[in-house]
């Protein structure tokens, strides 16, 4: 037991050594997804109020000259980069509970995933913006759809780039509305 307690405190340092269970570590944590013994919980959000929410996210990702040559003229040769990337990322932004363990399901009632080309910077701005009326925000699903969207232009151009010229960045959320927690924007 005693190996346990000097584990815990080990990954957990800034917890005070006085504290000798869990149900006390739990009593002084802020983690919403935590239950009384410190395991992963969904939170219950049966009792919340349905309101209207809107998250936008945005990312990028640079690609080399040649790929940005390839995409402006539709040559890549699994297809349409920009409407598949499209398609994939509304399509993660409606399974996000599926691929995030804690995320509730949520009815969406609008997903938008637009993508451009910068061919000067060789890079492409991907911007998603999701909503619904429902009891919990849509931040994970907007962040997602830019994510998912961002790993099939990857996918889709791998073969024409050099190692190292492709790059997934900046992806983030840029706003959100509704919700108690109040409205965000960058």
């Amino acid at each position: 037991m005693s190996n346990i307690i000097s584990m815990q405190y080990k990954y957990f340092p800034y917890i005070s050594k006085y504290l000798k269970s869990n149900a006390s570590i739990r009593m002084y944590s802020s983690l919403s997804h935590i239950d009384e013994t410190g395991k992963a919980n969904m939170v219950d959000v049966g009792l919340k109020n349905d309101s209207k929410r809107v998250a936008i996210a945005r990312g990028f990702v640079r690609i080399g000259p040649v790929i940005s040559n390839l995409i402006a003229e539709n040559n890549v040769k699994k297809g349409d980069v920009l409407s598949v990337a499209q398609l994939a990322g509304i399509m993660a932004a409606k399974s996000t509970s599926d691929l995030i363990p804690l995320c509730h399901p949520l009815s969406l009632s609008y997903v938008n995933v637009c993508l451009k080309l910068n061919e000067e910077s060789h890079r492409i701005e991907i911007t998603s913006e999701v909503r619904c009326t429902g009891k919990t925000g849509v931040e994970m699903e907007a962040l997602t759809a830019v994510s998912i969207a961002a790993l099939t232009i990857y996918d889709m151009c791998k073969y024409a780039a050099s190692p190292g010229t492709m790059q997934i960045y900046g992806i983030e959320l840029m706003s959100k509305k509704g919700g108690t927690k109040g409205d965000f924007t960058i």
